[in-house]
């Protein structure tokens, strides 16, 4: 038999309407017969169209406030039937049962209607049952069926109607099928996710918004970012983001998190670790601040800001190479500054609610964890030492462990006036971390007499509060944990360093 099939009959039955009449007109004008119910059917009359309703078909009303129209063998049968058995083409005599040769559904909006905070009878009234055993009936008999799942195929469909005379082949029939899974995959993970609250610890993931990247991390890797990034950004200006923008506007995004609602702050990122960060009385005083820290990473940098970046700030960034700037707002001189340099990429953040939880591939699967979501605070510090911190001491150690939990471990940081001086990111030994952030910090000129220094986890040994000391660093803040925690805090008494204690450790990997 032929491969190609040409389209005599359509079951109709969609929740979005537009873009549908040319599809309907085009059908008509084939002389294909038109089944349908509902809403779908009293838009295709309206039209001037003749429809066949399906409740003739199956001898049915659509029953339960319209929760069954469609699930009766006569629909099914017309779409199941192999019409190379002969079996199947003699019980579709049999009961009178209609060929159908296309079937156009496009489901209950979900997604959105959880989205929009309904009520859960709201939610589950638009879990579809009819349209999407439709949709899977149709796609599996795809060597018969054509299968049209989304209003978003519309227009495709309509280009093969056209070109063809209502005939299909069997790759585009295959084509659709793989499309229609896809949809149907994703709507029943979505509803999985919305029912599940924590109780089965199950993996489902489902993202149908792909952007093809220039690349991945390398111009030899492929690269794809699935999610919706205008639901987090406005973007104002420039290039499009790559791969590795995206890995450092992810961590600039949770840095700053930290410090919302909090005085002007800013921070330059690279490699998705901060390399400036300062918090000030003005955006314009934090921007200097933080480039200070360390201008020869900065360059090529991804900038953000908790605050609007004014036109005196964006001055000052503009003299500075960097891929991408970030602030909930612009004054209209600043963004006139910025976009002064074409591939800037500009975005505004909005006010949405990041994910809880971090998933990654390891392996031949996936871990999955509960982000970080513990920001140490004044109530959770531990004075275990003889020698308290100082009120502008204690306000350093909180700023630098945020800091800290937001850069790679091994880490340490090295804060003073809320100002990073400097930090170890990424090191396999914590006094490598150290040693690192101190010759950095020396390096760029800074007096490290007075200032604090952060650790993501615990020193195992005093060597760490040994060689702060005598960099002239006097106040420190760490998990603690160790079994031999008290050599430190011994190291820390003899020496009139203060050490306080969050009992909450922060790795990064």
């Amino acid at each position: 038999m032929s491969t190609a099939k040409t389209i005599k009959s359509a079951l109709i039955s969609v929740f979005h309407k537009d873009g549908l009449a040319p599809i309907v007109q085009k059908l008509n004008d084939l002389n294909v017969t038109i089944y349908s119910t509902g809403g779908t059917e009293k838009f295709i009359k309206e039209l001037g169209i003749n429809v066949v309703p399906v409740d003739e078909v199956t001898s049915y009303p659509s029953i339960l406030g319209g929760r069954v129209k469609t699930l009766h063998p006569k629909v099914f049968g017309g779409i199941l039937n192999r019409q190379d058995n002969e079996s199947d083409i003699a019980e579709l005599a049999a009961y009178n049962i209609p060929q159908i040769d296309l079937v156009i559904v496009d489901l209950y909006p979900f997604e959105k209607t959880v989205a929009s905070g309904a009520t859960e009878q709201d939610i589950v009234e638009k879990i579809d049952i009819g349209g999407i055993s439709l949709i899977r009936a149709s796609a599996k008999n795809f060597k018969d069926t054509f299968t049209v799942s989304s209003m978003n195929q519309y227009d495709d469909f309509l280009d093969i109607l056209s070109q063809n005379n209502g005939e299909t082949t069997i790759d585009q029939r295959k084509k659709f099928a793989a499309k229609s899974f896809n949809i149907s995959s994703h709507y029943d993970t979505a509803i999985f996710n919305y029912f599940n609250v924590g109780e089965e610890p199950t993996l489902k993931v489902s993202e149908t918004n792909a952007q093809v990247l220039r690349y991945g991390e390398n111009p030899h890797q492929k690269g794809y970012f699935f999610g919706d990034l205008e639901t987090i950004f406005d973007k104002l200006h420039g290039k499009e983001l790559s791969y590795n923008n995206l890995l450092d506007v992810d961590a600039a995004v949770n840095l700053m998190e930290e410090f919302k609602g909090e005085a002007p702050t800013f921070a330059i990122l690279k490699h998705n670790n901060a390399c400036g960060f300062a918090q000030r009385d003005t955006i314009k005083q934090a921007y200097v601040d933080a480039l200070a820290g360390d201008p020869v990473s900065a360059f090529g940098g991804v900038l953000i800001a908790n605050t609007e970046i004014d036109a005196a700030t964006a001055e000052e960034i503009h003299t500075l190479f960097c891929e991408v700037v970030i602030a909930p707002s612009y004054s209209n001189e600043a963004l006139a500054i910025l976009k002064g340099k074409k591939n800037r990429i500009i975005l505004i953040k909005k006010e949405v609610e990041l994910p809880t939880t971090t998933i990654r591939t390891c392996l031949n699967g996936n871990l999955v964890q509960d982000k970080d979501s513990i920001t140490d605070q004044l109530s959770d510090l531990k004075y275990v030492t003889n020698t308290n911190p100082t009120t502008s001491e204690i306000e350093d150690l909180l700023f630098a462990s945020k800091l800290c939990k937001n850069t790679k471990s091994n880490t340490i940081i090295l804060v003073k006036n809320k100002q990073l001086l400097a930090g170890g990111t990424g090191q396999t030994s914590r006094v490598d971390a150290l040693n690192q952030a101190i010759e950095k910090a020396n390096s760029f000129k800074f007096d490290l007499n007075g200032c604090v220094m952060a650790s993501d986890a615990f020193f195992p040994f005093p060597d760490c509060v040994e060689i702060a000391d005598n960099a002239g660093i006097k106040s420190v803040i760490q998990p603690g944990g160790s079994i031999k925690d008290q050599l430190s805090i011994d190291y820390c008494n003899e020496n009139n360093i203060a050490m306080v204690m969050t009992g909450t450790r922060h790795f990064k990997h």
